[in-house]
């Protein structure tokens, strides 16, 4: 009698305990962490720098940019792209449709 009635206790507590998660769960969703709002901050930061640069590096020096350029020949040279060749765009691909002969039923 008392063994059922610790086991039913423990399923009420269990439920509860389930119930009560789910409800924190959504109310700690909504809380504001803040080493979380930084990273939003630096994402929104970088998004607005990236958007002046004009799809360039950003805040990239000199040096930077020629070491970029040198790695682009390079790899335009090892994957054989010809000289001035955007190698960072997505090729073109052309498909012709071939050439059917058609059927001769009669023969």
């Amino acid at each position: 009698m008392l063994t059922n009635q610790i086991v039913s206790a423990a399923r009420v507590m269990g439920l509860q305990a389930r119930r009560n998660y789910g409800v924190s769960a959504v109310l700690l969703a909504k809380a504001s962490d803040p080493i979380q709002q930084l990273f939003v901050n630096k994402l929104r930061e970088y998004a607005q720098k990236s958007q002046s640069a004009g799809g360039k590096l950003v805040d990239a020096s000199p040096a930077i940019e020629r070491e970029l350029k040198q790695e682009m020949e390079k790899l335009a040279k090892q994957y054989g792209g010809a000289q001035g060749e955007d190698m960072t765009a997505f090729p073109s691909f052309k498909f012709e449709e071939p050439k059917i002969d058609p059927i001769n039923s009669s023969a």
